[in-house]
């Protein structure tokens, strides 16, 4: 498969018509129609249902489209750290995160870096820690920011000096908003919302006491905005960390810490013998840098 060949079928894939996207490509359309021909044939598979005004996918397009995308980007992304200057550092840091205050460090230390270096871009990624530690692991991101707990294993890390505490957000006028902390034989009966974070679903069962699969789940979240808005139609009680969601003035919405205390650590993690680029070299020696007034470990 060629990069080019799989832009077109990215085109192809967002445009729904092929007309349209050979004239977005400047193709006559016999010539792209040829090379998404030639694409299936080489795959073995149909990758398109034509219709007279719209193609769409296949089971086996879209799951190309999947990973086409990634290919593109990670393309685009290697492309762009060979591009960079030697003299004047510039360039791309792609970096991921959770949703958690410690983000607030990340973003003062990529303040700092870009008044030293204003040529230098940086390409911001929300997910749980499953997402970030898998973009990682396929060289789309260059830092990714997770809650504890995490494997680590495989990558070398920065303890970050910032902690969360685990709480349950609610409205406030909910059975449960009168208590100034939450303990577990409060939640087993009532309808919770949980983070689809395999090592958070670990920890909130040592906390209950039991096994997550035992309580009365009602959905599953990958970030909390979202939630956030269940728990204000009455759906359910969503265990989460504090500082996400303003629960402050006019908002329907209060937090409640959860007893016996619960905190989250968290780190910025990057791949074991990672090769960086000059972008990427700057924003881990800024990082350090800022670390050095905290009393936190670099390990």
């Amino acid at each position: 498969m060629e990069i080019r060949v799989l832009r077109y079928f990215i085109a192809v894939a967002n445009e729904e018509n092929i007309s349209a996207a050979a004239k977005q490509l400047h193709l006559s359309q016999p010539t792209l129609s040829r090379q998404l021909r030639d694409l299936e044939l080489e795959l073995g598979t149909a990758l398109f249902v034509r219709g007279n005004r719209k193609t769409t996918l296949t089971e086996e397009g879209m799951f190309l489209l999947k990973k086409a995308k990634e290919i593109i980007e990670l393309t685009d992304k290697t492309e762009a750290s060979f591009k960079e200057s030697k003299e004047v550092i510039g360039g791309e840091i792609y970096i991921g995160g959770g949703e958690t205050d410690a983000m607030h460090f990340i973003a003062r230390t990529l303040k700092e870096l870009l008044e030293n270096h204003p040529g230098i871009r940086f390409h911001l990624y929300s997910g749980n820690a499953d997402d970030i530690t898998n973009r990682l692991d396929s060289g789309l991101l260059d830092f990714g920011v997770v809650i504890e707990p995490a494997d680590k294993q495989k990558y070398d890390y920065i303890k970050l000096p910032a902690t969360d505490i685990w709480g349950v957000l609610m409205r406030k006028d909910s059975p449960l908003a009168h208590k100034q902390f939450i303990q577990p034989e409060d939640l087993i009966d009532k309808p919770l919302l949980i983070s689809r974070q395999t090592a958070v679903s670990n920890e909130l069962t040592g906390w209950f006491g039991q096994n997550i699969e035992d309580l009365h789940i009602v959905a599953t979240y990958n970030l909390i905005y979202n939630a956030a808005l269940m728990v204000e139609e009455n759906i359910g009680y969503a265990l989460c960390l504090d500082k996400l969601i303003n629960t402050s003035g006019n908002s329907n919405l209060c937090f409640k810490p959860i007893t016996p205390k619960l905190e989250a650590n968290l780190n910025m993690i990057w791949k074991k013998h990672q090769v960086f680029s000059n972008a990427a070299n700057q924003f881990l020696k800024q990082l350090r840098n800022n670390m050095k007034t905290y009393d936190v470990k670099d390990y």
